[in-house]
């Protein structure tokens, strides 16, 4: 648990500084406050049933691109007496990733999930998600490499190399970057139309 949360940090703050701080790159005055951003990116797909043994929970897709995928469905999926030849799966794949760079403060983290399904009865669809909350304090910044480096709240330190230099502007030693990170899959089944 320790090491992924500090690469999904490390990862996180790359993205923060290297991929999406436009913002910063506005705040080159000192008494300017820096801002963030959210990035959102999502991605849909649909396969069809081709074949389904109730008893064995043994189930055939065939996906938009033509190939055909089969397994065993969980345990935990319920109702899946109500899925039959023909009906339409969709899964749908959500990350976001928002920050906020903040004068002072200190490292902190928190995690939360959630999952829900479908009525009894009712076609199988469900959503889980999770998410997670990190800050960390930056305790260094080298502008020739570039890079900065950042302690979690457990006091553990990591540099990452930041993609463009002029997005550090604005950025000093002490600040804190409190990044949360979302993602989440949502599945549902539809007769067919």
């Amino acid at each position: 648990m320790k090491n992924r949360k500090l690469w999904m940090t490390a990862a996180c703050l790359v993205g923060c500084i290297g991929l999406c701080t436009a913002a910063l790159a506005q705040g080159t005055a000192p008494a300017a406050p820096v801002k963030g951003e959210a990035v959102v990116a999502s991605l849909s797909a649909t396969a069809t049933v081709t074949k389904i043994d109730q008893k064995t929970r043994h189930l055939t897709v065939k996906a938009d691109d033509g190939y055909k995928y089969s397994f065993v469905v969980d345990p935990a999926v319920q109702n899946l007496a109500q899925v039959k030849k023909g009906d339409v799966i969709t899964v749908t794949y959500t990350e976001a990733l928002a920050y906020e760079v903040r004068k002072g403060g200190k490292a902190s983290g928190d995690m939360a999930a959630a999952a829900a399904a479908a009525a009894p009865g009712a076609k199988p669809a469900g959503v889980a998600a999770e998410q997670a909350t990190v800050t960390v304090k930056i305790t260094a910044i080298d502008p020739k490499v570039p890079s900065v480096t950042f302690a979690t709240a457990d006091g553990e330190k990591e540099t990452i190399k930041v993609k463009d230099p002029a997005k550090l502007q604005g950025v000093k030693v002490g600040d804190t970057v409190q990044i949360t990170y979302t993602e989440a899959l949502a599945i549902r089944v539809e007769a067919k139309k």
